[in-house]
């Protein structure tokens, strides 16, 4: 195979060298345009989060919070093919990161089969898994939607992608990595995606504080129809999300598409059902934001478990979330504005140990059984996996918080606070002519 990787050319002009031959290779094109899809579908999911939540806020900040996640799929997108793909699935070091060798991609052979896929080629795998890492910070903005200044917020989530996310991702899916070595299963995400930005979501929105007029001041979502659309399209591109992680057009991936819409299903179910008996009236937020839940949750497990152990996942999510969000978070009377944590973050830790009673090899020989078919210890694997995950993403994300507002400063002033963020961060308005 000829190499398309020139020494003397300078690292970061690399990927635009000439690529040919691949005879001999076990690339399949069924499994790569497979990936590709679900690249495309991950992609999607950004754009989607910027709708889901940019109807749930003001309509004085409804640019601002957009912006933040369709920055990211730039800001990010660059990290990963400059230093983050290394850091999360280079060469192993000590189990903990995977180092700078692959720094620019410097020394893969791009369109060789992937060590992770070998019918995908390299820029197939690195490509699909650059998509979770964009859409993890973005899913952390919706914890200090209106009030973050967006220079401080680009400096965190430069900082955090690369110390937190790239980490995780190397612990759990990186070649060496240590928590995957160690045995703790995660297919699409549930503690390297969700568990994390989560943890996060909840440091974020008790570093930076209250909005102004929180629990004083009404601040209901002021375009749930965009929020219905953001979800149906995290949802469509949640497909790619986790059915996309078999990384081959096969039968696991057909189960992991199957369990991701059926948990989806049961959690939405279990949501508006909640809100009918306590709060009276079963509302279209509640159903999204339940859809989301059920998702969050069967992430970790998609290709591990069948279908009635998914309506059992996201059953668990509805109620679990619901409780966290609708309960528990007006008691503790903290803002996390767009409710990342009681979604994410308990969707995510109620997914990865699930996956620890439901997984069963039956559905993925390549995987272990769970609690309920005659392996609990899988359990106490995938409880270390998320009390690690949780620890790490707490401390680092606090210290880059405090760290960025002691150099800059995390909060608008209070005058733009109340003028809202589209016009003092960004010198434009969603809704021209509208107050």
């Amino acid at each position: 195979m000829k190499r398309f990787l020139i020494p003397t050319l300078p690292f970061f002009l690399l990927a635009a060298t000439d690529a040919f031959g691949q005879d001999g290779t076990t690339i399949d094109s069924g499994d790569t345009a497979w990936v590709l899809l679900s690249t495309a579908l991950v992609m999607l999911m950004t754009p989607g989060l910027a709708l889901f939540y940019g109807g749930m806020v003001r309509r004085k900040n409804v640019l601002a919070t957009m912006m933040q996640s369709f920055v990211m799929m730039c800001l990010i997108g660059l990290q990963w093919i400059l230093w983050g793909y290394s850091l999360a699935f280079g060469p192993d070091h000590w189990g903990v990161t995977g180092g700078l060798e692959l720094i620019g991609l410097n020394g893969l052979d791009l369109l060789a089969p992937s060590d992770y896929a070998n019918t995908i080629p390299n820029l197939a795998f690195i490509i699909f898994q650059g998509m979770f890492a964009v859409i993890t910070p973005a899913l952390i903005t919706g914890a200090f939607a209106e009030r973050m200044k967006f220079s401080s917020f680009l400096v965190f989530s430069l900082l955090w992608a690369t110390l937190v996310y790239d980490p995780i991702a190397h612990w759990v899916w990186g070649s060496g990595g240590w928590l995957g070595n160690l045995g703790a299963m995660d297919f699409a995400g549930g503690t390297v995606v969700h568990i994390s930005s989560g943890v996060a979501a909840l440091v974020a929105a008790l570093v930076i504080g209250k909005r102004k007029g929180y629990l004083t001041t009404p601040m209901p979502p002021h375009n749930l129809p965009i929020t219905i659309l953001g979800a149906a399209l995290l949802w469509f591109g949640w497909f790619g999300f986790n059915a996309g992680s078999a990384l081959a057009a096969d039968s696991l991936a057909a189960v992991a598409f199957v369990t991701t819409n059926t948990a989806a299903c049961a959690a939405v179910l279990v949501w508006i059902f909640l809100e009918w008996k306590i709060a009276g009236h079963p509302t279209a937020l509640g159903a999204a934001t339940g859809a989301i839940a059920g998702l969050v949750a069967i992430t970790p497990a998609a290709g591990f478990v069948g279908p009635l152990s998914a309506i059992v996942i996201g059953a668990g999510a509805g109620l679990f979330c619901y409780i966290a969000v609708a309960l528990i978070k007006p008691k503790l009377k903290y803002d996390d504005s767009l409710d990342v944590f009681g979604v994410h973050g308990i969707g995510g830790i109620w997914g990865a140990l699930a996956t620890g009673l439901f997984a069963t090899t039956v559905i993925n020989s390549g995987a272990s059984d769970g609690l309920f078919f005659g392996n609990p210890a899988q359990l106490g694997l995938q409880a270390i996996a998320v009390a690690v995950t949780i620890v790490y993403a707490l401390v680092v994300t606090f210290i880059l918080l405090k760290l960025v507002d002691a150099v800059m400063g995390l909060r608008v002033e209070e005058d733009d606070e109340v003028e809202g963020l589209d016009i003092t961060q960004h010198h434009e308005s969603g809704y021209t002519g509208l107050a």
